[in-house]
């Protein structure tokens, strides 16, 4: 017998495995919904409310007396923050305080360097992951060259990376969407070492999706979507986009429930089609992981232009995917548009010829997915993409 649990895990015969097989790092997370950080609010205190996130990120943590002195004069004008007058102390008491509960971040700020490399040391020795917040717009932060400021002046940014990569620490770094080249920025973060970016899809008019959609298309980073993530479809968009994980913030204060609420219903998602996050078919919009579901390139669409900006000719794409086929359940597909199942979209799109094809074969529709996002990262290796460069 085999149910689903409402934090993220498969029961069968009174045993748990974990429904998702998700990691970055030494970090491991039962689910793909996150507890995104919220200065003055998200605490040890009120994340052990939010236990079924697959993580929890605690924050922000200011490290220094100049952010602290900042946070204190932010509070001055009406502001909700977290301040301390021995930061690394209070810090270890919030991170003592979550073992055990759920994968643990912490979003920190600091005027220099030091103070976030003694943080990734904390963070490394409970396993927990640091997050540097250079999503902060406030003056006080970015007069410090905290928070924002560092998007502005990335080889600051990168520098700080290195060397807090340097402890071993998985790092996060949390930023703002439409400030600057997202896809640039994106690309020095993973060439300077960061594990995770964790995005604020922000935009003027809104929320820009598409932003996950550019960075997932040009770097191989963990990818946390956040903003607008008020629901199960909302937080779709976000994964079939890209994301690898959704974080919800303000959502949780008018509704406690929610993380409960996505953990189930991305759950049941996952059970049912195996890749919670797949992307839509390359001409719905979809990012290039979709290139797994696409026909032969025969006629004129937007495959032609995916390819284009993967660096990948028709010839090899059709070749990188039939070499992947082969000795595969989807190498094969009588009565399919192209006699093979490596051809064919995905699950949640009706066709009654591939689910000819996958009765025949006895392939069921989870482990379909799987192969087609095996398949996926298979092609992705294979891109060849210009990697952008910062200079001073």
């Amino acid at each position: 017998m085999k149910e689903t649990t409402e934090d993220g895990y498969i029961r069968r015969n009174n045993v748990i495995d974990n429904l998702f097989d998700i990691k970055a790092g030494y970090a491991s997370f039962k689910n793909p919904i996150a507890l995104a950080s919220m200065a003055g609010i998200t605490d040890s205190k009120f994340a052990s409310g939010f236990k079924n996130a697959g993580l929890v990120i605690l924050g922000g943590y200011n490290l220094d007396e100049k952010t602290n002195d900042a946070a204190k004069k932010e509070i001055g004008r009406g502001r909700t923050e977290f301040v301390s007058d021995e930061p690394m102390e209070f810090l270890n008491s919030e991170l003592d305080a979550t073992k055990g509960m759920t994968t643990i971040a912490v979003n920190v700020r600091a005027a220099s360097l030091e103070p976030y490399k003694k943080a990734a040391n904390m963070a490394l020795e409970s396993g927990a992951i640091l997050e540097i917040n250079a999503h902060c717009r406030q003056p006080e932060m970015t007069e410090l060259g905290a928070g924002e400021a560092l998007l502005k002046d990335i080889p600051h940014l990168c520098e700080y990376i290195r060397e807090i990569k340097k402890t071993g620490a998985v790092l996060s770094v949390k930023t703002r969407a439409n400030v600057v080249n997202d896809v640039e920025l994106a690309q020095a973060l993973e060439k300077a070492g960061a594990d995770i970016i964790h995005i604020d899809a922000m935009h003027p008019q809104g929320i820009d999706i598409g932003v996950i959609r550019r960075v997932r298309n040009s770097t191989g980073l963990f990818i946390i979507g956040n903003n607008s993530v008020v629901d199960f479809e909302s937080a779709k968009e976000m994964f079939s986009h890209g994301a690898d994980m959704v974080s919800v913030a303000r959502a949780v204060r008018s509704n406690p429930g929610i993380i409960n609420q996505l953990v189930s219903e991305v759950s049941s998602f996952q059970s049912m089609t195996g890749w919670y996050n797949a992307p839509k078919h390359i001409c719905g919009g979809g990012d290039l992981r979709a290139l797994a579901f696409c026909c032969l390139p025969v006629k004129p669409c937007s495959l032609h232009g995916a390819l284009k900006q993967a660096g990948i000719s028709a010839e090899e794409f059709m070749k990188i995917k039939t070499e992947f086929a082969r000795k595969t359940p989807i190498e094969y597909g009588d009565g399919t548009c192209f006699g093979s199942m490596t051809w064919c979209c995905k699950i949640t799109k009706p066709c009654y010829l591939r689910d000819g094809a996958l009765e025949a074969s006895g392939l069921s529709d989870v482990e379909y997915m799987r192969i087609k996002k095996r398949l996926s990262e298979y092609i992705l290796k294979r891109r060849k993409m210009p990697v952008q460069t910062f200079s001073k």
